[in-house]
């Protein structure tokens, strides 16, 4: 079989099973890389995809999604894949080369067609080392004890008390049917940042398409009142909690603190193996938060091919270029923020 020639194709409805099927048994896939993704990134944000698979004697063997993401502010890229800190090729590792260069080869044909200025991996570990590359993110991920207990114990002490302050303060975990009280946090949490928020309606499509593998757990007081809430997807052993919010009250009565804690708890309890606290800007604050867990950062291997540029894009917040833009925008009323923040942070990605 591995003399037989690898073929690529475009993901087609009526192959979205197989595919899945794929990335759900490739080592090398995430979340990020399951078919339902086409559908949100196409419907939600607009943005043209190209989910290209190979093919070998009929059985797939390895994955590349593709999204276009063009615009005036922030420039015209091919990304694997937007709105996700995971992509890339995954690859079986039994034709893995042979595979991953015929879909490289087809990206970098798509890419010169659609004349993007630069063709983005967001690669777990890196493939290319001559590529240029964007060295500012890295991930935190950790294993989950078998026994809720002793991942409580395996806590750092400074962190630990912060936890069983929250518990000492009464605060309850909630698992919500809807997206409701997560993007109130969530959008009120990023406006005082100085960020534009996505899209309700993204939120709510990811519960809809992903159902039990996204879930919305919100922290409340005795009370009932919202503070902290986070929205976390599930894919084979792992949990990732993947967009958050917090109320102004939420740090002095350590409730982002239990938050992390509780939806640990019930990921142990649920038989995951893995807790992937996610994608962090090195020298921030939530990269430190991260680290006080116990967590170590590994670098993520964002790689790229330029073709309309010198350097890797700096579209992000830490860019000094946006920081009168930021100023701005946390001054802006939630409603209005909310009404205009989707039409700008949809280019992002």
């Amino acid at each position: 079989m591995d003399r037989l020639p690898v073929t690529v194709k475009t993901l087609a409805p009526d192959t979205a099973a197989r595919w899945d099927a794929f990335v759900r048994a490739c080592p090398q896939a995430t979340f990020f890389h399951l078919s339902a993704w086409q559908g949100i990134i196409e419907g939600v944000f607009r943005h043209r995809t190209w989910f290209l698979y190979a093919e070998r004697a009929g059985e797939i063997v390895a994955v590349l999604p593709l999204a276009e993401v063009k615009s005036r502010l922030f420039g015209h890229a091919l990304t694997s894949l937007p709105f996700c800190v995971y992509g890339g090729i995954a690859a079986d590792e039994h034709c893995e080369a042979d595979a991953a260069a015929a879909l490289e080869a087809e990206a970098d044909r798509l890419a010169r067609s659609l004349g993007v200025q630069h063709l983005e991996y967001r690669n777990l570990q890196a493939r290319h080392a001559d590529w240029p590359r964007q060295e500012l993110y890295v991930t935190f991920r950790k294993e989950i004890l078998p026994e809720v207990e002793d991942n409580m114990l395996a806590i750092p002490r400074k962190q630990r008390a912060m936890v069983r302050k929250g518990i000492k303060n009464g605060l309850v975990g909630h698992l919500d049917a809807n997206v409701d009280r997560f993007f109130a946090l969530y959008a009120d949490n990023v406006l005082r940042h100085g960020t534009p928020a996505l899209p309700k309606r993204f939120f709510a499509t990811l519960k809809e398409v992903f159902g039990d593998a996204c879930e919305v757990l919100t922290v409340t007081d005795p009370a009932g009142k919202p503070l902290s809430s986070v929205l976390s997807f599930y894919f084979r052993d792992e949990v990732l909690p993947y967009y958050a919010g917090d109320d102004t009250a939420a740090r002095d009565l350590a409730a982002n603190d239990f938050k992390y804690w509780d939806l640990m708890r019930r990921a142990c309890q649920r038989g995951c193996k893995v807790f992937d606290y996610g994608r962090s800007k090195v020298g921030t604050g939530p990269y430190s938060f991260k680290k006080n867990w116990g967590f170590e950062p590994q670098p993520l291997a964002y790689e790229y091919r330029l073709y309309k540029r010198d350097s890797v894009p700096q579209n992000n917040p830490m860019n000094p270029k946006y920081r009168a833009f930021i100023a701005i925008w946390k001054r802006l009323p939630i409603g209005v923020a909310n009404a205009i923040g989707p039409h700008i942070v949809r280019n992002l990605g």
